[in-house]
């Protein structure tokens, strides 16, 4: 299979805020998906785990703006019972297919990553880690953001649950935090009380947020739809 070209990125950070998550469980559903998406996102997000059959090249081929591959880990919120070398397979096959970002988890497989890294072609990685339960205290979460800049990757994700309001700001105190180091850094706490970090860790200088197409097509809980992130960043100014 020859190499594609990749999606050109957005000029400026400042355009990248909105990735938009494709969920379908089919590919003719997931290409519906994408066709709608390539008219309001900055960047989307094929989570490939969701689809019962994968054909990565029916997904990009319809793809029309800076795209990520994300086959998670089913212990960080994934929906298929994949081996770890099955599931980076298809990771390493979407740089083939002019993925501009491959999403995967700092526990993942520790060869496994290393290769992957190692054999990314011109994708750019995305080290991410996810805690589905709760919000670790802010010691521990910048000892992660450490660990996770040791790996040298393009940007790192930190995505932690909020179980309090306060959980809000010890996310998004990660973002400066990470930028002092020139790390590019995504973090926001999933959940209902975690929607405050959803809005402005991108206003703070976080890479981008996630929103979906619909209130039913969100992938993670707390997760707002693109006309409501625009709506209020629109109020904000």
């Amino acid at each position: 299979m020859g190499s594609r070209s990749m999606r050109p990125l957005p000029k400026s950070e400042d355009r990248a805020r909105i990735c938009v998550p494709i969920i379908e469980t089919t590919i003719e559903k997931a290409v519906g998906a994408i066709k709608e998406a390539n008219a309001v996102a900055d960047l989307i997000e094929l989570r490939v785990d969701y689809l019962k059959d994968v054909q990565l090249a029916s997904l990009t081929e319809n793809t029309r703006k800076p795209f990520i591959v994300t086959n998670r880990r089913r212990e960080e919120g994934g929906r298929l019972r994949q081996n770890e070398q099955e599931r980076v397979r298809i990771l390493k096959e979407a740089t083939a297919l002019g993925a501009n970002y491959l999403d995967v988890e700092m526990r993942s497989n520790r060869g496994l990553l290393h290769h992957l890294i190692k054999n990314r072609n011109e994708a750019k990685i995305i080290l991410s880690f996810h805690d589905l339960k709760g919000t670790p205290a802010s010691k521990e979460l910048k000892d992660l953001v450490d660990r996770m800049i040791r790996w040298r990757t393009d940007v790192i994700k930190v995505v932690t649950f909020a179980r309090s309001w306060e959980d809000n700001l010890t996310i998004l105190s990660l973002i400066p935090y990470a930028r002092r180091r020139g790390q590019k850094i995504v973090t926001f706490c999933m959940g209902a009380k975690g929607k405050t970090s959803r809005i402005f860790s991108p206003l703070m200088g976080a890479a981008w947020t996630y929103a979906s197409l619909s209130s039913d097509r969100a992938s993670a809980p707390g997760q707002l739809t693109v006309g409501q992130t625009r709506e209020i960043w629109k109020r904000l100014r």
